[in-house]
């Protein structure tokens, strides 16, 4: 059970960068220009997208804890 469950944390973890990847892509001009997008709001593919990373970020952390959990023998 504990290999499948690394197995498994490691894709979500690919999973979740992806899609924070595919957020940051779209904002211009990088990382340390993040004031320009204060009063942005989100609305069709964007808002899915957020709302996206939040269900798989807590998959993850799911993932992390019963691995923490059962995965030591």
């Amino acid at each position: 059970m504990g290999t499948s469950l690394n197995i498994a944390e490691i894709l979500v973890a690919l999973f979740l960068i992806g899609i924070i990847l595919l957020q940051i892509r779209g904002e211009g001009a990088g990382i340390f220009s993040a004031a320009q997008s204060t009063g942005r709001v989100r609305r069709g593919f964007d808002l899915v997208l957020f709302r996206f990373t939040i269900i798989v970020a807590f998959i993850f952390l799911v993932i992390a804890l019963l691995s923490a959990r059962f995965g030591v023998s």
